[in-house]
């Protein structure tokens, strides 16, 4: 008896640890999610900030031509 009482409990143990490194896995997926919504952000305010030097430049050299 004394080794199915100690099967169950190592068998909870593994199942709390597992969901503790599951519960660190969805938090550090949400936080990237985050990096990347703000990376994302960064990156297109970037190309709108290219677009518009770009524009001004070639405006530049059509009104010098």
């Amino acid at each position: 008896m004394f080794w199915a009482m100690l099967a169950v409990a190592v068998g909870f143990c593994g199942l709390a640890v597992l969901g503790v490194f599951a519960i660190k896995v969805f938090v550090e997926a949400q936080r990237l999610g985050r990096q990347v919504t703000e990376t994302t952000r960064r990156i297109n305010r970037a190309a709108e900030d290219l677009e518009r030097a770009a524009a001004g430049v070639a405006k530049a050299s059509r009104d010098v031509g």
